[in-house]
């Protein structure tokens, strides 16, 4: 039974206070009607004996403490799905905004999911490829997992977002329908419009569903854009045996959005003025991803964050580091050498890649290839240091080569365009090309029968190049 009340005791920000409220529940959801006519929604975030505050989504400008009827509707929030969401985009709190009407449901289902039992996860296996060789091959991305992209502001992250949406497709020899959920959270007008267009251009709509929180949406809304973008993922995952790839852009939007309304409600702050819970709220959503034994399906994410003033120490990017299974952290100096992407695979990893890939699963020197380009770019970079000390004239016949190297696996595996879609094997052959340009004793990394098989003997590394 829906209980209505009139007018409010409180209003601050985007919360409200009620008082003389009976029998609410905590995230309870309330309809909120304005002189009669004009309605939002809000939720329930606290309460306290007779009191209760409310998170208004729509914002709280036009509203009074008399000219308010409020109404506990007696449930969490909740959202209309059916497999018609695919290729449909909708605002943060899961309305349709793309003029094709609303979803007929098939359930409707509470947008704050269930935790999944630890013991009921089936291990990640089987990789997704995204066409980018710096990922593929080095970070490579497992179904299943949860990957995040560290950014910084004004490097190409919306860019690269949009070419894994077009590109992502599962591996090889494997079965299953894919799709993708992507949210993003507080854009702008023109990076929306970018996200929609480049998606309808390049046909790949059709299997995306899309949640759009923009930059002059309520701050609340991003609050909740991440977990109905979940709820749908769970739904096409568990409900109906599909591979979903969440993209999640951009975190440090919704962390922002956490701390100013824990400002608005007077709580302690913890690091940089974010709330103390800031580690458990993105727990809350990180750990939605993951394959459960007894479905076909599967939920992988990837989250991206711009690190405040490129700072990876930052609260956001710190806590994220400790849930997540690895990072891809994209580098400003690379950028200034117009390179796209701009990975730096140095601090970037994957956890569960060597689980993922492999005979089987890509191809059997995978593995091997990987630790040796990940070694042989970290000599090239104590070359670097050194050639800037002593010039690179004076530098030793080896460690010019491996200068070359350095510049060729920048400008040919790590930098592509943004409409290239490279197969796996396209990205292990380019791989050892790149490696012939090292003599065959300095490939210490790679077992000796694959060396055989992909680096002959009989040919120097100046023939190959």
């Amino acid at each position: 039974m829906s209980i209505e009340y009139l007018g409010l005791s409180e209003i601050n920000g985007p919360l409200i206070v009620l008082e003389g409220v009976r029998n609410a529940s905590f995230d309870e959801i309330v309809e909120i009607t304005i002189e009669g006519n004009k309605k939002k929604i809000g939720r329930i975030v606290e309460l306290y004996e007779d009191k209760a505050v409310i998170q208004v989504f729509q914002g709280t400008e036009d509203m009074s403490l008399y000219n308010t009827h409020t109404k506990l509707l007696g449930h969490p929030m909740e959202i209309s799905l059916s497999p018609d969401i695919l290729g449909r985009i909708f605002n943060g709190v899961g309305q349709p905004i793309d003029g094709l009407g609303t979803i007929i449901p098939e359930i409707r289902r509470n947008i704050n999911g269930q935790p999944l039992n630890p013991c009921t996860r089936e291990y990640p296996r089987n990789y997704i490829k995204t066409g980018i060789s710096a990922i593929d091959c080095l970070t490579t991305l497992i179904r299943g997992q949860k990957l995040p992209i560290f950014s910084g502001n004004g490097l190409p992250h919306d860019q690269l977002a949009a070419q894994i949406v077009k590109q992502a497709s599962l591996g090889e020899n494997s079965e299953g329908e894919f799709a993708i959920v992507f949210a993003a959270m507080g854009i702008k007008h023109d990076v929306a419009d970018f996200f929609k267009r480049t998606f309808e251009e390049s046909g790949a709509s059709s299997h995306v569903v899309m949640f759009l929180n923009l930059a002059n949406d309520p701050v609340v809304e991003r609050l909740i854009t991440p977990k109905v973008a979940l709820t749908a993922a769970e739904y096409l995952a568990f409900d109906k045996g599909m591979h979903i790839l969440v993209i999640l852009t951009d975190m440090t939007s919704y962390a922002e959005a956490m701390r100013e309304v824990s400002s608005s409600r007077g709580e302690i702050p913890s690091r940089k003025g974010y709330p103390g819970y800031l580690y458990s709220e993105l727990a809350a959503i990180y750990e939605r991803a993951g394959i459960v034994r007894g479905c076909p399906g599967s939920v992988t994410q990837i989250p991206i964050l711009t690190m405040p003033n490129d700072d990876i120490t930052h609260p956001i990017p710190d806590l994220t580091g400790y849930i997540t299974e690895g990072q891809i952290v994209l580098d400003r100096s690379l950028y200034q050498k117009a390179i796209y992407p701009p990975i730096n695979i140095l601090p970037s990893l994957s956890r569960l890649m060597k689980d993922g890939i492999g005979k089987g699963y890509t191809r059997e020197d995978h593995q091997d290839l990987a630790n040796q380009l990940f070694s042989s770019y970290a000599r090239a970079g104590e070359a670097r240091a050194l050639a800037s000390v002593i010039g690179e004239d004076e530098l030793s016949d080896i460690d010019k080569k491996y200068l070359r190297f350095g510049a060729a696996l920048e400008e040919e595996f790590i930098s592509q365009g943004l409409h290239e879609d490279r197969s796996i094997t396209e990205t292990l052959d380019l791989g050892w090309q790149l490696l012939k340009i090292l003599p065959r004793e300095e490939l210490d990394r790679i077992d000796t029968k694959i060396l055989d098989k992909y680096y002959p003997k009989n040919e120097s590394a100046d023939e190959q190049r």
